[in-house]
């Protein structure tokens, strides 16, 4: 039954990883028609795009956040596991071992980040904060820090389900890249 539990919880969280990475993906593209916007307004009409410079500043933190889980999840967050690669292949016990040590210790960073930041959160979702120049334009704090928290708070999910589990890397479904030599066809 456990077992059970801790697929369905691993395919939601896993499930929301995606969605949120998809979410930072237009993110991303969002940014760049506004980058693309205020260039040419700047060089054709010498009006430059209002905001341009806070759109930028918010949306590169949505994107790492939005994307983080999604990151953890497919085991691409950067690292150097040389050592452990190296120890992996002689003594695999010990490198699953440190690997999930690792991930225990990731998990505790992003559950404090996601604990520190859900209050920061509510206060800004209470007060109406905001960030930006009055007059030219604002926006409020609380989607940056909803984003912050819950991103750091689906990483911590995604960590510790890879320590309970042991289970590092996903079975990913990948599309053949070369040839297939047995039957002298093209797999691409």
């Amino acid at each position: 039954m456990l077992k059970t539990a801790l697929a369905g919880l691993t395919r939601v969280a896993n499930t929301l990883a995606i969605a949120a990475n998809v979410a930072g993906t237009f993110t991303v593209l969002t940014l760049v028609v506004i980058l693309n916007v205020d260039v040419i307004s700047r060089g054709l009409f010498n009006a430059p795009l209002k905001g341009t410079y806070e759109i930028v500043q918010l949306a590169v933190v949505f994107i790492v956040f939005l994307q983080l889980a999604d990151v953890v999840r497919v085991d691409r967050l950067t690292r150097s596991d040389g050592f452990l690669n190296v120890i992996s292949t002689r003594r695999p016990n010990v490198g699953a071992n440190i690997r999930r040590i690792i991930n225990a210790v990731s998990a505790i960073f992003m559950g404090l980040i996601a604990y520190i930041m859900f209050p920061d959160f509510i206060k800004m979702w209470n007060t109406g904060d905001f960030f930006g120049v009055p007059g030219l334009f604002t926006v409020p704090w609380w989607p940056i820090k909803l984003v912050i928290a819950s991103g750091s708070a689906l990483a911590c999910l995604i960590f510790t389900l890879k320590v309970i589990t042991a289970q590092d890397r996903p079975e990913l479904i990948r599309m053949p890249e070369h040839k297939d030599t047995e039957t002298g066809g093209s797999n691409t």
